[in-house]
């Protein structure tokens, strides 16, 4: 037991690494181009794009992933009801009873609710267990190791916004550099340090921007879509099964889901982004109802909910039905 509890510390240790690396990376750069290369000219827009660069890694970094409500959870009494029965359809059929009450539309591939054996609890749509975080996290996109963190419905703003400063912080720095590795090309410059500052800043931030840009443009394209990087790798199921463009709402409202409805709060990494994380519109509501809802109604319809038994008994009747 010891010896795994100090493979899980030197596994989080590790996994700081990849910022720590970032974090001097962005000190370097700072010295490199303020005290050694000091372009007075170029300074103020330079602070500025440093200053949101390192708000908007600072709130990917430290903004905790969101984990789903507590009603989404199981009960002690569903929890042993479900693990003592050792029947599939009988499970299934405890699992749709308690969807019944949550605002919950998708489906696993065989139509079945999405259920979290480890944390015990009914996927929210959107809604995906990470291994490295050890919880189910809403609106999941990714774990990324550059932040060490699940990106998800609370940091996604924040993290698209880093990706943007930081292209922006790299392309500047790149372009006002460029002139002075021009001069160190031709020979003009002599002193050995700035050459190597020169040198160095050019070319790292022109590697970061290349990586970066590729990124930046498929999370754009993503978000114009309202999908997250699982749902670009396997479409969300519905009633009538997998649609890729379940949610997407159009261009504007996409961009409104991530950014919020004010604008002046769009660049700022300030939390705005629309909802809790537990419900997302959906492009045809009537393609994706609660199955368990829909059959109810229809039910309801046929005057099969007419029987004397009694509420309870036409319950149990709508859970064997769906299952």
């Amino acid at each position: 037991m010891a010896l795994w509890r100090g493979l899980r510390c030197c596994r989080r240790a590790f996994a700081w690494l990849p910022v720590l690396l970032i974090a001097l990376l962005l000190l370097w750069s700072y010295y490199g181009y303020v005290c050694e290369l000091c372009l007075v000219a170029y300074l103020v827009v330079f602070h500025i794009l440093f200053v949101l660069f390192v708000w908007t890694y600072w709130k990917s970094v430290f903004t905790l992933p969101i984990q789903p409500a507590k009603k989404f959870h199981m009960s002690y009494a569903d929890q042993e009801r479900y693990e003592n029965e050792e029947r599939p359809e009988v499970q299934r059929q405890i699992l749709a009873e308690i969807a019944r009450k949550l605002p919950v539309y998708t489906r696993t591939g065989n139509g079945g609710i999405r259920f979290c054996d480890r944390c015990q609890l009914i996927k929210p749509d959107r809604c995906h267990h990470c291994s490295v975080c050890a919880m189910c996290v809403l609106k999941m996109d990714h774990h990324c190791p550059w932040v060490n963190n699940c990106i998800g419905f609370s940091n996604y703003k924040f993290f698209l916004l880093f990706l943007a400063y930081s292209l922006l912080y790299c392309l500047y720095i790149a372009a006002t550099v460029f002139k002075y590795f021009i001069k160190y090309w031709t020979g003009e410059l002599t002193n050995g340090r700035s050459k190597f500052h020169i040198l160095f800043l050019l070319f790292v931030a022109i590697m970061f921007f290349v990586s970066l840009m590729f990124l930046f443009g498929y999370h754009c394209w993503l978000v114009s879509r309202n999908r997250s990087t699982l749902e670009a790798f396997s479409a969300p199921v519905f009633q009538n099964g997998p649609d890729k463009n379940g949610f997407n709402l159009g261009f504007v409202k996409n961009l409104q889901q991530v950014f919020g409805e004010e604008k002046k709060l769009w660049l700022l990494p300030i939390a705005s982004s629309q909802g809790d994380g537990h419900f997302f519109p959906m492009r045809a509501l009537s393609e994706a109802r609660n199955p368990l809802l829909t059959n109810e109604e229809q039910w309801e319809e046929d005057g099969i909910d007419e029987e004397p038994q009694g509420s309870g008994e036409a319950s149990s009747l709508a859970i064997e039905r769906e299952t």
